[in-house]
């Protein structure tokens, strides 16, 4: 073989030893790569078996835990089952004990209810039902005590607060108390006046007089004159008339009608403005002009003396605090208030009470029928249907009653305290009357003998009623029924 043959034959062999180790290069670092991943492998496998592990050392130490607990609960179930069938051992012994107890003293029941009935005479039922009867008749009086204990208590507080609301009521009027004469003096300023004052012959007096419907009279002595009338608005309108007519100096019969028909005129819109004025002050609103025209003549009109227009404005104003106080409607209370004497200013020719004319009014001119209802019944001569109307009542009652609004005569009161007295003292089992405060109070002794303690309340309210329905006292009544008893005894 030759030289070149042979360098190429040991370049084949050297490249093929170069390729081999290049081989074996390669499959080393492939294999130390998959030792590398087999040892992360490993690494990771022990890892998760390790946390497994120690999971399930955990879950069985949970698992110990549990059980440990549940044998402790059902220890305790067993002694709590072992003390139930303990106690209910000792119930049905001791239930065996009542038994046989009760079986003893009904027994003994029927022994002692025979020796009662052989001692007293009475046979079982009979001593029964004597017994349920003194038992119902110690309730009926139980009970009729307390009721009359809480009635007691209740009229006391409803006294109070009544006291309070009238008080109340009462002390938020600031209006003058005035009691109207029936006269009114025109002085002259000179005595020189009287002769064209009376006329030739007294015609121009006898003139005056017709038109104007009030007596006049003229005294020698006095350099006034009188002019006197039941009607105060005519005497107004003969007052204002003869003042012109002094005023002027010039006095015949054309100048007194003149006169007498300028003062008809000027009272007439003196009542017209009267009456809005009476309404602003009564704080009431919308009225109908033809009513603020009789509420303004009522300015002329008085009952017991008092001025009826004051008289309404004083009603509305504590008809509409009560009201406020009891929870009722404030306004309508005072509306009516207003208006519960409107009937007072009709013609005295009317067919039927102040009331009832009054009640008309309000519903020919468009009144509620809570406010006809309060005004028709404020007299009791209807049923009231409402608390306003009631309401109305008491506060007419306030003001015709409190110190000043009302004259009266002396010997009048007298007889209606006298009158009072007889009345009380002809009711059965009375001994004794004794009227006081004006009639408002009255004291009544009664015979212990023909008078129970248990009938003292029903025989007080009894006569307070009764002297309501007679109206023999204006106002509230407080009957006190005394039921003294005495024992006497004598010795040697």
């Amino acid at each position: 073989m030759g030289t070149v043959e042979t360098s190429i034959l040991l370049l084949v062999l050297l490249g093929a030893c170069l390729v081999a180790l290049l081989l074996v290069l390669v499959a080393r670092r492939e294999a130390e790569a998959v030792r590398e991943q087999a040892r992360d492998y490993a690494a990771s496998v022990r890892e998760t078996a390790i946390g497994q592990a120690k999971d399930v050392a955990g879950r069985d130490e949970r698992v110990t835990e549990r059980e440990r607990s549940v044998e402790a609960e059902r220890q305790r179930l067993e002694g709590v089952e072992a003390r139930l069938v303990s106690d209910r051992a000792a119930i049905a012994a001791l239930q065996d004990t009542v038994e046989s107890e009760r079986l003893r003293l009904e027994d003994l029941e029927r022994q002692v209810d025979q020796q009662l009935a052989d001692s007293a005479g009475l046979s079982v039922s009979d001593a029964r039902d004597q017994l349920v009867r003194r038992l119902l008749d110690d309730a009926r009086q139980e009970a009729l005590d307390k009721a009359r204990r809480h009635e007691e208590q209740v009229r006391k507080e409803s006294e109070a607060r009544a006291r309070r609301i009238i008080v109340d009521a009462v002390g938020r009027l600031s209006l003058p108390t005035s009691a109207q004469a029936a006269v009114s003096v025109v002085p002259l300023p000179s005595p020189d006046l009287k002769g064209p004052v009376i006329g030739k012959d007294g015609r121009n007096i006898r003139a005056f007089e017709a038109l104007t419907g009030v007596t006049m009279i003229i005294d020698d002595q006095s350099d006034d004159v009188v002019l006197s009338c039941f009607d105060a608005e005519r005497r107004e309108v003969a007052r204002v008339a003869l003042e012109r007519l002094v005023a002027d100096g010039r006095i015949n019969l054309d100048r007194i009608e003149t006169a007498v028909a300028e003062a008809t005129r000027q009272t007439a819109e003196r009542v017209q403005a009267s009456g809005l004025a009476a309404a602003q002050q009564a704080g009431v609103r919308g009225l109908a002009p033809e009513l603020l025209t009789i509420v303004g003549q009522l300015s002329y009109r008085t009952s017991g003396g008092q001025n009826v227009q004051e008289h309404l404005v004083e009603t509305a104003l504590i008809a509409a605090a009560i009201a406020a106080e009891v929870g009722a409607d404030a306004e309508s209370a005072r509306r009516a208030g207003f208006l519960h004497d409107l009937g007072k200013g009709v013609s005295r020719g009317g067919a039927g009470t102040h009331a009832a004319e009054g009640a008309r009014l309000a519903s020919q001119h468009g009144e509620s029928p809570v406010i006809v209802n309060a005004i028709a019944a404020h007299h009791d001569e209807v049923p009231t249907e409402t608390i306003e109307a009631v309401i109305v009542q008491i506060a007419d009652a306030i003001s015709a009653a409190r110190p000043g609004a009302r004259r009266e005569d002396a010997s009048a009161f007298v007889r209606r305290m006298d009158e009072l007295e007889r009345h009380v003292s002809h009711v059965d089992g009375v001994s004794g009357v004794v009227v006081m405060a004006s009639g408002h109070e009255v004291r009544v002794v009664v015979e212990p003998d023909a008078v129970p303690d248990s009938a003292l309340a029903d025989l007080a309210d009894q006569i307070a009623r009764d002297i309501a329905e007679r109206d023999l006292v204006l106002g509230q009544v407080t009957v006190t029924v005394v039921r003294e008893l005495r024992a006497r005894a004598t010795a040697g």
